[in-house]
Parts: structure tokens; sequence; C-alpha cells
């Protein structure tokens, strides 16, 4: 199985998931982010200025195969189900990360965690963000994003507990898993 755990840097999507990870069995945390980083890290500046302009390095081809491939290569090898915190809010790469989970497991399962922005902003202070870093530049573009396409099942973390929204998950993906 596959969980995968979307919404706005400072959402809540890590804390969700460690929370998560605590109260169900076999699952390990599985980050894409951590591809990104090492492809950031390995490939050569003139490939990064063209597939990745933006300085994203989820626009780099690259990225999103690795993050399919990985993921099964680490359920196959260890046997184990995930759980993917990442905020990705181009619904193309998204389309595609769910299409090759879901051929590694038809037991894939998108949330998409959502707040208001001053909640979500007060999340990234408290955390320690400077106000005004890449987290933050991204937060409306996230939040414009999840408003204009179909990120899925969504759920609102402005006013709910981290427990309210790790049973809310487990509930929702054992009422998916009988169907």
């Amino acid at each position: 199985m596959i969980i995968m755990i979307n919404g706005a840097f400072g959402v809540g999507k890590t804390t969700v998931s460690n929370e998560l990870l605590k109260k169900v069995e076999n699952f390990t945390i599985y980050d894409p982010e951590e591809i990104g980083f090492m492809l950031r890290n390995i490939l050569p500046k003139d490939i990064k200025q063209v597939e990745a302009v933006t300085g994203d390095f989820q626009d780099l081809e690259l990225w999103k195969e690795l993050t399919v491939q990985v993921a099964g290569s680490i359920i196959n090898k260890y046997e184990t189900n995930l759980i993917v915190p990442m905020t990705i809010r181009n619904p193309i790469y998204l389309d595609y990360i769910k299409k090759g989970f879901g051929q590694i497991d038809k037991r894939t399962y998108h949330f998409c965690l959502t707040a208001s922005k001053d909640t979500i902003y007060e999340r990234l202070r408290k955390r320690g963000e400077e106000e005004g870093n890449w987290c933050f530049q991204q937060t409306e573009k996230c939040l414009n994003a999840f408003n204009e396409n179909d990120f899925g099942e969504y759920i609102n973390t402005d006013y709910e507990s981290i427990t309210t929204v790790v049973d809310s998950i487990k509930q929702k993906v054992n009422f998916f898993s009988l169907n």
C-alpha cells in the first residue's frame, strides 16, 4: 500500500506522516524530496538550467521517474508499505507519480492536506523557517494549484488535531480497501 500525503510546505505533511507511522504496521516513510536533493547535487549545471529553469528539482524529468522507481525498489526489496509526504502542485507530475505508484501497488491513496495561508505561514514560522524563503514563496502557488485542479481527497487541517487528521486518513484507507 502507498499513502501519498500532499500539501503546501508547512501544512503538516511530515507531522501527520510521522504520527501515522506510529499507528500502522509495516510502513516506511519515503520522501521523494531526497531524490530531488540527490539530483540537484549530481546533475551538471547545464542540464539543470535546461530542465529546471525555475530551480525546482521536480521539473527534472529524472525526478518523476526515480521517485516511482525507488518507491518500487523499496517495496519489493524490503516488503514494506510506504507513506509518501510530498509537496507537489503540478497536476501533470502528480498524475505521473500516482499512475506509477498505482502500477506498483493498486492500493495507492492520495490525500491533499489544506489550510489557510495564515495557518501555513504561522506553522512555517513555528518550525523556524525564515520569512520569505522558498517555503513561503510556494504557499500561494500551492494553494492556487490545489483550488484550480482536482487533487483528490482533501483534508483541511486548519482546526483539526494531528490525531484527527491521522484517524481520518486511516478511516478512508480502510474504507477504500474494502472496495
